[in-house]
């Protein structure tokens, strides 16, 4: 393509897919998977934006795109665009020197918000293991969906970030994998429900990989956990009639890891077979399949109660809690990872599976099973602050739910420092986009926790940071909080209240409960060392 003469160069460029998405498809159909006609849809399009000029496309654009992206502002240390007077790779280079850079820090913040929103929107497939920016036909793991944290750590940000539209395409992913995750859950487990493995991809794969070493591949559990991605959408948005349309994913997911599990002649329910996904033995009850087991039951028990369904599965879900095994401390003071105490002190292994209870469910908090927590704080310690990108961008969430601001931002800085590429994408080696957005669900999990029931304000704000502020982050309960603090202390808070639940709110030792009514605004503040509220 030659251009002579000219100061301005439009290109207008479509691309479609005759791919469709298909939740109840026949397998014995060659075009089960088969849609519109790309050819066709693509010169539509061009043909419209053809009759558009450019700055009309670039305003259409940048008013759909803004409209998200500009829901959360964050500021760190008054560090403003104007104090940005370096290219990235150079302030970058500074920044593994020592040097700090607060803008580059928030930078990377909203840079992972970027990415979601360009790879990820709404009649879509969800962003993969690059996202939308791979340059080959094939590539690293063959592009696939992860299903043993990488996708899943995808969408960390989505609801805290304020994009829960964001989050949609996953949705449509798991409907893809229900009908043949159920032959999956039948044929290799005997159990009702679905499930999948650990690689999937958009044409219905569920079940384990062949290979001859299972101890990486073998992880039933890689579909309750993204079943309880639904729980935690209908948490924050309070969005009922989603939580009604996809009840039944949630159900099912919830009946395969009750029937999953071995009813020990002690009476302890335990996941056997089971594994700690890519590290270790394959166990009669790995920590991180319990821990799973737990959050997808308490969720569907849950989401049971507000519809008011599965009365008798709510009991079965309820009767396999009681009996489930517990979670262990070893003789290192570390949680265990498997049924039997044989971890090394000295593995620094990528995974850290068996404190999936931290983060990202909640059945390990330092408010509410602090001992737990404390054997956490062990296992972090052992594994060490380096790893690949994406596993510092999961430490860094784990060490924000132990509170500790300062140790959850030295994982911060070691993932800017040794985990990011000149372009500020995540490296594994080599590209991985959920590192990325591992690092922004980290920053928020500093700012702002509420997997626990109640809004934490600053439950792990670090030293460095000694003012700022941050506006649009959304709780669970459908809450819209903004924070601002200075000298390291909150200054004031408020919350939007967008669905009318009842509100708890914590800042250091103070609590604060209160009612909220539907659209209306309240403000915290400190009065001494205790939280007090006004209705705006």
């Amino acid at each position: 393509l030659t251009v002579k003469d000219a100061d301005e160069v439009v290109c207008l460029i479509t691309a479609d897919t005759d791919y469709k998405p298909n939740y109840d498809p026949d397998f014995n159909d060659p075009k089960a998977y088969v849609g519109v006609d790309p050819a066709k849809t693509t010169a539509d399009w061009l043909a419209k934006a053809a009759a558009k000029d450019y700055a009309y496309l670039l305003n259409e654009h940048y008013a759909d795109y803004s409209e998200l992206f500009n829901r959360v502002r964050l500021n760190i240390n008054n560090a403003t665009v104007e104090t940005a007077d370096l290219p990235v790779n150079r302030r970058l280079e500074a920044y593994r020197q020592g040097k700090p850079d607060y803008y580059l820090e928030q930078l990377y913040y909203q840079f992972g918000r970027y990415l979601l929103i360009s790879s990820s929107r709404a009649d879509n497939m969800p962003a993969n293991l690059q996202g939308l920016w791979h340059n080959n036909v094939d590539g690293p793991w063959r592009i696939d969906y992860h299903n043993n944290i990488n996708l899943q750590m995808n969408y960390w940000l989505a609801c805290p970030t304020g994009l829960p539209e964001c989050e949609l395409p996953l949705f449509n992913f798991m409907r893809t994998l229900v009908k043949p995750g159920r032959v999956t859950a039948k044929s290799y487990f005997g159990t009702r429900g679905w499930t999948t493995s650990v690689s999937g991809n958009i044409f219905g794969f569920t079940s384990p990989l062949s290979s001859e070493d299972m101890s990486w591949n073998f992880s039933p559990f890689a579909g309750p956990w993204l079943a309880t991605h639904l729980w935690n959408y209908y948490d924050f948005t309070r969005d009922r009639h989603f939580l009604a349309d996809n009840y039944d994913m949630l159900k099912e997911s919830a009946d395969f890891a009750a029937d999953y599990l071995w009813h020990r002649a002690d009476g302890v329910y335990t996941a056997a077979p089971s594994t700690s996904p890519e590290h270790g033995p394959v166990d009669e009850g790995a920590t991180f399949a319990h821990a799973v087991i737990r959050e997808v039951l308490l969720d569907a028990i849950e989401a049971s109660r507000v519809l008011g369904k599965s009365a008798k599965e709510r009991r079965q879900w309820e009767d396999a809690l009681k009996h489930l095994a517990p979670y262990k401390i070893g003789r290192y003071g570390q949680l265990m990872e498997w049924s039997t105490d044989i971890d090394d002190p000295k593995d620094e292994h990528r995974h850290v599976n068996h404190l999936f209870g931290l983060h990202p469910g909640h059945t390990v908090s330092p408010v509410t099973t602090p001992e737990l927590a404390k054997a956490s704080r062990v296992v972090l310690e052992h594994r060490g602050d380096g790893a690949t990108g994406w596993s510092m961008g999961w430490k860094l969430n784990q060490w924000a739910r132990l509170h500790d601001g300062n140790h959850a931002y030295t994982l911060y800085g070691n993932l800017l420092k040794n985990g990011t590429l000149d372009n500020l994408w995540d490296t594994h080696a080599p590209f991985q986009i959920d590192g990325n957005f591992g690092g922004t669900a980290g920053v928020t999990e500093m700012l702002m926790q509420s997997h626990m029931g109640f809004v934490h304000l600053l439950p792990a704000l670090p030293d460095a940071w000694k003012e700022g502020a941050v506006s649009g982050l959304r709780a669970k309960g459908n809450f819209t909080v903004s924070i601002s603090w200075k000298n390291g202390k909150l200054v004031e808070a408020t919350l939007l209240s967008g669905a009318g639940a009842p509100c708890e709110v914590r800042y250091g030792d103070s609590v604060l409960k209160f009612k909220t009514k539907r659209g209306a605004r309240y403000t915290l503040k400190l009065n001494g060392d205790k939280l007090t509220v006004k209705n705006l």
